[in-house]
């Protein structure tokens, strides 16, 4: 136990954070077996009137349809084609931009910037972009700070977006399993040792700490496309930040694609079946 809190200690390095519950509990493995709701403050109550409109709308293509109109007037998304070039550029690169900027690349400066969202409103510190990130104070660390500034200065708002952006996701995860609280997903990795291991449970399970924003899949065949080491999770769904048919028009690159919200999780090694 004792040595348990000073990895602890060491993952989150003082963070604060923006939502209902504090970043040791949502990072823990014990979070993950009885998960609970979270809120980023404020933002379900600021925009009442769009989840009191979502209510009364049975259709989740039509919810989608609605939530991207309402996200480009509230950020002023659609006044682009307006403003001079300069600000065209900030206001025209959305959360779409780095939802895309994610899937073409997680350690792109759109995945510094997801990854800064993950930070700063659940208190959970990235440990890997473009490479480890052993704490806060490395120069690793300022580098990917550098990437989130350069990817901030092209946006308008991001984080307030990504905050909308979650709690939509959440509501429309609500709708879609009702009687559920976590989802199977796989994940794929070349690497696996690159992952600090804080338990081995048996030859094939482990408690990892993963990285605070993640790529996974519900697809088990499909993970096998991303790496030579598949992972079986249980993921809360108020840890999945964003899935693939959650907005219309095709932004992940294929079916079954979740953003994960990391720290530590039970993983089981899925075993290559050969037909």
């Amino acid at each position: 136990m004792h040595l348990h809190n000073e990895v602890m200690a060491v993952m989150y390095n003082g963070s604060f954070n923006y939502c209902n519950l504090p970043p040791w509990v949502i990072a823990s493995r014990h979070f993950n077996d009885n998960p609970q709701t979270i809120r980023i403050q404020g933002v379900r109550e600021a925009n009442r009137f769009l989840f009191q409109k979502l209510d009364s709308i049975n259709s989740q293509e039509e919810r989608a349809v609605i939530f991207n109109d309402f996200m480009s007037v509230t950020f002023q998304l659609h006044h682009w084609q307006e403003q001079t070039n300069t600000a065209k550029k900030s206001i025209k690169n959305s959360y779409l931009r780095f939802l895309r900027g994610w899937m073409m690349d997680s350690n792109s400066v759109e995945g510094a910037v997801l990854k800064r969202w993950v930070e700063s409103r659940m208190g959970i510190t990235p440990t890997y972009h473009r490479t480890r990130i052993a704490d806060i104070h490395s120069e690793n660390y300022f580098d990917f700070s550098v990437d989130v500034m350069k990817g901030s200065a092209r946006s308008n708002a991001i984080q307030s977006q990504l905050d909308l952006l979650y709690e939509y996701c959440q509501y429309e995860l609500a709708r879609k399993y009702p009687e559920s609280k976590q989802i199977v997903l796989y994940r794929g990795t070349y690497d696996a040792s690159e992952h600090d291991v804080i338990e081995q449970i048996d030859r094939r399970s482990q408690i990892v700490r993963l990285n605070n924003l993640l790529s996974c899949t519900s697809d088990e065949e499909r993970a096998w496309e991303f790496g030579s080491t598949i992972w079986e999770l249980q993921v809360p769904l108020c840890k999945v930040f964003f899935y693939n048919d959650l907005l219309p028009g095709s932004i992940m690159k294929g079916e079954g694609e979740y953003l994960v919200i990391g720290g530590e999780y039970r993983v089981r090694q899925v075993m290559c079946t050969v037909s």
